[in-house]
C-alpha cells in the first residue's frame, strides 16, 4: 500500500544551494501555513536553509485543518497507535526532501508544535541517522514502550507554557525526565503565563538552539 504524500508551503535557501533543511510540523487541526508563519522570523538567521511545512496526512476529525493521527480517542494506547501509523509517512517525506536537496540527516532540523512535537520526537529519535536537532513547542513525548527503539539521539529543545490548558506543562517535565533516562541531550524551558502557543521568548530559544545544532557550510 502506498503512503500518503505530504506537501505544503516551502521556501528555498536565500543564499545558494540549501545546506540545511528545517521542517516545521504543525499541530492538530492546523495546516502547513500555520507554522510557516515562523519562516520570516527564522530565515534571516539561516540563509543557507530550505524550509518546508507539510500539511499532516489526514483531514482533521474536527472538520477543518489536518491531523497527524486522530484524537477522538485520547487514550495512551490510541495515541501510540496513531503515532505508529503516521511514522512511516513522515519518514518517507523527510527522506524525499533530503534526497531532493542532496543533504543527509546531519543537516536536518525538526521543529514541531503540539501534535507536531509528538511526531518530531517520535520520528527524529528513530531515524537511522540522527538529525541535527529537534525543537518541540507545547507537546509531549509519546511513550511507545520500547526504549530500545530510540536509536538516534539528537539534541532536543522543549519549550512549554505553564498556563497551557491543552497539553499540561507536566508533559515537558515528563519528556525531559524520560529523554535524559534514554541518554538524549535535552533542554527544557517553561514560559511563564504562556497558554498553548509559541511566544517570542520561545522563538529566541529555538533560533539559538538551531544555530548551535545545524552545520554552517
Amino acid at each position: 500500500m502506498s503512503l500518503p504524500a505530504l506537501n505544503g508551503p516551502r521556501q528555498p535557501a536565500a543564499r545558494g544551494p540549501a545546506r540545511q533543511l528545517i521542517v516545521l510540523l504543525h499541530g492538530y487541526g492546523a495546516d502547513g501555513n500555520d507554522l510557516f508563519d515562523l519562516v520570516p522570523v527564522l530565515a534571516p538567521h539561516f540563509p543557507r536553509a530550505a524550509f518546508v511545512s507539510p500539511d499532516a496526512p489526514f483531514r482533521c476529525g474536527m472538520g477543518f485543518g489536518f491531523e497527524w493521527f486522530p484524537l477522538a480517542d485520547r487514550s495512551p494506547a490510541s495515541i501510540v497507535a496513531g503515532v505508529r501509523m503516521a511514522r512511516p509517512i513522515l519518514n518517507a517525506f523527510l527522506d524525499a526532501e533530503l534526497a531532493a536537496l542532496g543533504l543527509d540527516d546531519s543537516r536536518l532540523a525538526l521543529v514541531g508544535f503540539s501534535q507536531g512535537t509528538m511526531m518530531a520526537l517520535d520520528v527524529g529519535l528513530r531515524r537511522r541517522n540522527a538529525p541535527a536537532g529537534i525543537v518541540g513547542y507545547s507537546g509531549r513525548l509519546v511513550p511507545d514502550g520500547d526504549a530500545a527503539a530510540i536509536v538516534a539521539k539528537p539534541p532536543v529543545l522543549l519549550v512549554h507554557g505553564d498556563a497551557d490548558p491543552v497539553v499540561p506543562v507536566a508533559a515537558l517535565h515528563e519528556a525531559v525526565r524520560d529523554l535524559k533516562a534514554s541518554g538524549v541531550d535535552v533542554e527544557g524551558y517553561v514560559r511563564p503565563g504562556l497558554p498553548h502557543s509559541i511566544d517570542e521568548g520561545g522563538l529566541v530559544l529555538g533560533q539559538a538552539f538551531l544555530k548551535r545544532c545545524l552545520p554552517d557550510g
